[in-house]
């Protein structure tokens, strides 16, 4: 039998909040490496003469490696540990992110051409990139009490809204500065030095790390768990709403509703602000009435109003209302939705207990199917139904995610309604 977690209360150790501190700011360096290829697509699809739905295609090379490789990682990080894996993937994301710069016609782009190149190079990017959530919600379960799983979680994602909203701004201006070639390697070079900052501070093995490893749960068990399936359903809706925000929000501010770029990057920012504000908040309400009511309630309760109101929130804001208005609602549609993201990891890890990472890994692959899907269904929407149809379609989606919450029961695993 396991030891109990080693946070049981508040306050936590001072070890334990610079984990938790690291593992955040591995999600925002994440996310910002993720989407500022968005940022850079108006640019390159310019210069290179690249097509709206090729375009989405370079972006969903990144999603189609990122999910198909998700529960290996998750694997991974069970087997070897989450430092060891997190590192070496760390490592490896910041080579990619290098190379992105290299695409050109002077560089990889000679050999396969310029969009293959970009498909292989953010392919490879996803490859490295797959094991980063799965291994955190594996350190989450070896050091985080199941009272605190959700905030914890929340917090983590909440880093992917600080990379995102930093991304508009910073990584835009650092394109008319110097151009974004230069503004790749820059990127390349602050992942290196966040990864050996990882690597010098987090110890070598958590707590029960190689118990936790030897305890041979089956995959197929995992995977025709009833409970983890429809999660892992409900995810996917969900990671298709956010995944229109994070590959095409900008696109869709700066040409759609004529914005321009520097207040299309600020209404971008806009969008991950209220994500890394209301994705915690969520995570600390899921908490809180998990305490009072059951866990059970606590996180499909604060999930299923998040995503309700964020799909009644983004068909407003695309019906055509003011500039103003559609920024607004847009920005309160995704902070809703990502209200659910700390429910969702911390009941994926209850759900697979032993084999958190896999568990967590097969999650963010129906997630991350979701993900890979918007970016290339988004704009084939748009082409018949305007860009208003494909925004509606999200919403829809959603509402469906809803409804999966009723079929998830980690009671059915011998888990208790608290602690």
């Amino acid at each position: 039998m396991a030891a109990a977690p080693t946070i049981t209360g508040f306050p936590p150790r001072a070890s334990q909040i610079r984990l938790v501190v690291l593992m955040t700011a591995l999600s925002a360096m994440s996310y910002f490496n993720r989407t500022i290829m968005s940022i850079a697509g108006p640019g390159i699809m310019r210069e290179f003469g690249i097509s709206e739905t090729s375009m989405g295609t370079v972006y969903s090379s990144f999603l189609l490696s990122y999910t198909v490789c998700m529960g290996f990682g998750g694997a991974l990080a069970d087997r070897f540990g989450a430092k060891r894996t997190l590192f070496l993937a760390g490592l490896c994301a910041s080579g990619f992110t290098a190379l992105t710069a290299m695409c050109g016609p002077a560089g990889i782009g000679a050999y396969f051409g310029v969009v293959t190149a970009f498909i292989t190079v953010r392919f490879l990017f996803g490859v490295v990139s797959a094991p980063l959530y799965p291994s955190t919600a594996r350190i989450s379960s070896d050091q985080i009490a199941p009272s605190a799983q959700s905030s914890v979680q929340a917090i983590v994602m909440a880093g992917a809204a600080v990379g995102a909203a930093v991304s508009p701004v910073l990584f835009s201006r650092l394109i008319g500065s110097i151009g974004w070639r230069p503004s790749f390697l820059l990127a390349a070079a602050a992942t290196l030095a966040l990864m050996l900052a990882w690597y010098f501070t987090v110890p070598d093995s958590a707590p029960r790390d190689h118990k936790r490893v030897s305890a041979r749960a089956a995959w197929g068990k995992l995977l025709t768990d009833r409970d983890l399936l429809m999660l892992t359903l409900g995810y996917f809706m969900l990671n298709y709403f956010e995944y229109i925000f994070f590959y095409w929000i900008y696109y869709y501010f700066g040409e759609i509703r004529k914005m321009g770029a520097e207040m299309g990057a600020l209404a971008t920012t806009i969008m991950f602000v209220s994500m890394a504000i209301m994705t915690p908040l969520g995570g600390w309400l899921s908490d809180r009435v998990g305490v009072r009511l059951g866990r059970r309630l606590g996180r499909r309760s604060v999930s299923m109003a998040g995503m309700g109101l964020s799909a009644v929130l983004l068909f407003w804001g695309a019906s055509g209302v003011g500039v103003a208005a559609t920024v607004a609602l847009l920005a309160l549609a995704l902070g809703c939705c990502t209200m659910a993201e700390g429910p969702y990891w911390a009941t994926a890890i209850d759900l697979g207990r032993e084999k958190a990472g896999a568990s967590c890994g097969i999650m963010n692959t129906g997630g991350n199917v979701g993900g890979m899907l918007a970016p290339v269904i988004t704009p084939l929407i748009a082409t018949r139904f305007g860009w208003a149809g494909g925004l509606y379609f999200a919403s829809f989606l959603v509402l469906l995610g809803v409804i999966t919450w009723l079929w998830v029961n980690p009671e059915r695993h011998g888990l208790p309604e608290t602690g």
